[in-house]
């Protein structure tokens, strides 16, 4: 299994999805503190404020799951390079899951990874330009770390959602990534409907979770070139 998700990693343009995750490391680890500052001064109130805000932004790497499931299934499709991969004297069941993996584990650590940056620069910029009241708690660290790791778990279910029916069913780009698109955004907007975000939340990762769970299980007839 390891050898195929490495096989994924060197079958895309390296350099593209390099300049990809730069992007959005760059936009995710400094947006925390310009939110503050110039859009919502509320969540500057304390530090417990803003360690919820960078969780939702964090959201954005969905956005980038989107992005590696066009890299790494509908490109294949389109170009018919997927069809050598189906030449293996392995299970289709068994080629797509070391697909999955190979984006779960990217997303994972690039999550992981911004969280500690976002939250170290933050930090820093607040000791020269004060924009959140307090310091910050050993409370407050904790539910950092904890929101961290929950965080980039649900956020790498979430970002599978599109797979099933736009990855590999239709093999849409475009879809797909309006898709990626309208789930990031959508636990923004559940209080106008009543219903607090982090159930919104929970529940995208469970059909995210089910889009995993189907596209393995038909890849060998939805799976079809």
């Amino acid at each position: 299994m390891t050898k195929l998700i490495q096989m994924e990693w060197k079958k895309l343009n390296q350099k593209t999805v390099w300049m990809e995750l730069l992007i959005y490391m760059l936009i995710l680890i400094f947006f925390p503190a310009f939110f503050i500052k110039v859009a919502m001064p509320a969540f500057g109130q304390s530090y417990a404020a803003a360690i919820e805000l960078n969780g939702f932004i964090q959201m954005g790497y969905v956005l980038f799951g989107g992005s590696l499931i066009n890299h790494v299934f509908i490109e294949e499709y389109k170009n018919k390079t997927i069809s050598l991969s189906f030449g293996y004297p392995i299970s289709r069941q068994k080629l797509f899951t070391a697909k999955v993996l190979f984006i779960a584990l990217f997303v994972f650590f690039a999550t992981i990874i911004t969280f500690i940056l976002s939250g170290l620069t933050t930090y820093l910029l607040d000791q020269f330009f004060p924009i959140i009241n307090g310091k910050p708690t050993t409370s407050d660290m904790l539910e950092f770390f904890s929101s961290m790791m929950i965080g980039s778990v649900l956020i790498t279910l979430i970002s599978f959602i599109p797979l099933f029916y736009f990855g590999i069913w239709k093999r849409a780009v475009v879809p797909a990534i309006i898709c990626s698109i309208f789930i990031m955004q959508l636990p923004n907007f559940s209080l106008f409907f009543n219903v607090k975000p982090d159930v919104v939340v929970i529940i995208l990762s469970i059909l995210g979770a089910i889009s995993i769970f189907l596209s393995i299980k038909t890849a060998e007839s939805v799976g079809e070139i």
